[in-house]
Order: structure tokens, then C-alpha cells, then sequence
């Protein structure tokens, strides 16, 4: 998956940039007060696209 793709639906949940770490984005989801890693890939595998959705409590895409 494109990591364009997971940001625009990561943010779509509602979901909000929390912080630019040096190698990752950190989105944070303020229904629930969960945050995640996004990391600066191009491509970013389907499994861990999958738990970064689990993470946040949103659905997969």
C-alpha cells in the first residue's frame, strides 16, 4: 500500500498529525487517545498497514 493512501484514510478516520519524528509521522486519535508510528516508506507492507489501523481503533482499509 502507498503510504499517501494510509495517511489519506488514517486521516479520514480522524485521526490528526501528532509529531515528525526523524524517520516516522505520529498520528494521533483523539476519540480514543491512542497514537501510532507511521514510518516515511513509499510502500508500506499490507500487514503492518493493518496493525497501524489496529492501533488507532479504526477501521482496516
Amino acid at each position: 500500500m502507498k503510504r499517501q493512501d494510509l495517511v489519506r484514510h488514517v486521516e479520514s478516520c480522524g485521526c490528526r498529525l501528532f509529531r515528525e519524528g526523524g524517520k516516522h509521522s505520529v498520528y494521533f486519535n483523539p476519540v480514543n487517545s491512542q497514537t501510532t508510528a507511521i514510518p516515511r516508506h513509499r510502500e508500506i507492507n499490507d500487514f503492518l498497514a493493518r496493525k497501524i489501523c489496529r492501533d488507532l481503533g479504526i477501521p482496516e482499509p
